[in-house]
């Protein structure tokens, strides 16, 4: 009995699990039927119209700092308005609907449409960047009416100086055609997706590879409407590096002042190691103008100016070095064996060639009298160093001037930055397919003809004047260059006492009798220099400068190198005034304020 009520409980709990299995099986093949035959056109249509989008994260631009943290570039949170340009919107009557909330100018729509022209990530584009926060309040009040416009925060690239040292920090600008092509040769192209900008000029464009980051992103799914449905994965972008300069920024300050309206260039640079303290290239120009793309306007006021405020005159002006040239030719002299004090000339103001009629003269009417090599240098007595140049000749004087640096790029980490020139028959033959004239190694003696050079060369010469490094001028902090090889030090040992000659007449150059005397009496500290004056044209026979009746284009170039304390140099400046007349009277006093400022305050 007990055995048959078991099998007849076992067999009615099996009939009902298999009878619920059965209604199970029922539910699901109902639903089955229901999803794949009844709602087939709408899960298709869904299926096909959700997608997985990745979306790049844009990383935070470095922040560029001066040598005691003062923020030179930086970052700030603006709102903008976005449109999808595949939407295909009408702008104009975008800017209709808009009245009353945001307005949109004619500006905004030729950005609008530059940008739609070279974005290389068209996701969305800016319609209107840098929105007031009235302007923000209002568009949200409002936004329902926009479906099409997305309100975006985004950093933006700021220079909170200005003008100020524009050309040495550079500036960013939007990614253009040209950018996109140079990022795949270089297998980078990847690391941008996200981005818009990138850096042009200076220290915006040299590092950009530390400054611009990694960008992140974020997977998504989202509906045929573009609505996120949900958010698969994110990965969070490495943000750029800060860059430290060795700009000190109060003594840029003062250099800037001390330089007022005139055009031209300042280099200030520890001898020591490279480090460039100051740099100033007048006149300048804002480079927040750049980064959301600069307005047509401005951009014609600032590439059509005759003033080339875009140039950056240390590493890309170029310039005739007039007498800065003179202490390097003399060193030159010196190890060549020729005029070697105790020699001198009499000095009567003008220069007679050998076998020949041809006349040089002096920039003193009447000369100066008995000149040896060191006073040559203290007066910058032209008649000594065109007779030096032509028993010199330009093979062996073109030697040293390339060993300090003349004629070679520096290698700053600057771009755009230009050789100068040191000038031979060689090169004369090529570029005019005309003979060497002696002549024309007499005034190359004294810095004119065909010689060029840069401020930054300028300075970097008359440091390795006083240094036996082989320094390299350089804007980052850290000295990154400290791989370089010195100088043979024994060559220079060998030639310890034609060297101290050199620096024996730059410091009398400040003293009384030297070409910037007032230095010396307005000084609690030795200085050694030399002063220049370079011509912008050539004089014909028998003409005279009158620079009183000259236009200020046509004046002379003053130009002025130097070293300070003379003994124990901490600081070297290099300076072209363009137009500015004599080096003493005007290149000097501005470097003399930057000296005061950097000796008398305790390197600040």
């Amino acid at each position: 009995m007990d055995l048959y009520k078991f099998k007849y409980t076992f067999k009615k709990r099996l009939n009902f699990i298999f009878g619920l299995i059965i209604f199970i099986f029922l539910i699901l093949l109902v639903k089955f039927f229901y999803l794949q035959v009844s709602q087939f056109d709408l899960y298709s249509s869904l299926s096909k119209n959700n997608s997985i989008k990745v979306i790049p994260i844009p990383p935070i631009r470095g922040q560029i700092l001066d040598r005691n943290g003062e923020i030179l570039a930086e970052n700030k949170l603006i709102y903008t308005l976005e449109i999808n340009p595949e939407q295909k919107l009408d702008i104009y009557e975008l800017k209709n609907q808009l009245i009353g909330v945001v307005q949109i100018t004619k500006n905004d729509i030729r950005k609008y449409k530059k940008i739609l022209k070279e974005s290389h990530y068209s996701s969305t584009l800016p319609i209107k960047v840098n929105l007031t926060n009235i302007e923000v309040a209002k568009f949200v009040a409002n936004q329902y009416r926009y479906p099409y416009i997305l309100l975006k925060h985004k950093f933006s690239r700021s220079y909170p100086k200005q003008e100020s040292g524009a050309h040495f920090i550079g500036h960013i600008n939007r990614i253009n055609k040209k950018d996109i092509i140079n990022l795949k040769k270089q297998n980078v192209y990847e690391s941008y997706l996200g981005l818009d900008h990138i850096g042009k000029t200076g220290i915006e464009y040299f590092y950009e590879n530390k400054l611009h980051g990694f960008p992140g992103y974020k997977k998504i799914e989202v509906d045929a409407n573009n609505k996120v449905i949900r958010t698969i994965e994110t990965i969070e972008p490495m943000h750029g590096d800060d860059i430290a300069l060795s700009i000190d920024y109060k003594l840029q300050k003062i250099a800037e002042k001390a330089f007022g309206n005139y055009k031209g260039a300042l280099v200030a640079m520890n001898p020591e190691n490279g480090e460039i303290l100051a740099y100033v290239s007048q006149p300048t120009y804002n480079p927040n103008l750049f980064t959301n793309g600069i307005d047509e306007a401005n951009w014609k006021r600032l590439n059509d100016s005759i003033h080339k405020p875009l140039l950056d005159r240390v590493v890309s002006g170029i310039y005739p070095p007039g007498s800065t040239l003179k202490p390097f030719v003399a060193l030159a002299a010196l190890e060549n064996n020729v005029r070697r004090p105790p020699f001198s000339i009499i000095d009567k103001g003008f220069f007679k060639m050998p076998n020949s009629s041809k006349i040089f003269k002096d920039w003193k009417k009447g000369g100066h009298g008995e000149v040896d090599l060191v006073k040559a240098i203290a007066v910058s007595c032209d008649t000594f160093f065109y007779g030096l140049g032509i028993e010199l000749g330009i093979p062996k004087l073109n030697k040293v001037l390339k060993r300090f640096g003349f004629g070679e790029k520096t290698n700053i980490d600057i771009p755009n930055e230009k050789k100068g020139l040191i000038a031979n028959a060689e090169w004369k033959k090529k570029k005019f397919n005309k003979k060497w004239y002696q002549g024309e190694t007499a005034i190359t003696a004294i810095g004119q003809g065909y010689t060029q050079t840069t401020p930054i060369q300028l300075a970097l010469a008359t440091a390795k004047l006083i240094n036996i490094k082989n320094i390299r001028p350089h804007l980052f902090k850290k000295d990154h260059v400290s791989h370089l090889k010195k100088i043979n030090s024994k060559y220079l040992e060998s030639n310890n006492i034609d060297i101290n000659l050199i620096k024996e007449g730059m410091s009398l150059v400040t003293q009384e009798g030297g070409t910037a005397a007032f230095i010396g009496r307005t000084s609690n500290y030795s200085m050694s220099a030399k002063t220049g004056t370079s011509q912008v044209f050539g004089l014909k026979k028998d003409e005279i400068y009158d620079e009183s009746i000259l236009p200020d284009r046509l004046k002379d170039h003053a130009l002025f190198i130097a070293f300070a304390p003379s003994d124990n140099p901490k600081l070297v400046v290099s300076i072209v005034v363009e137009n500015g007349g004599h080096g003493g009277s005007t290149a000097g006093p501005i470097a003399k304020k930057v000296f005061d400022t950097y000796i008398n305050t305790g390197n600040l």
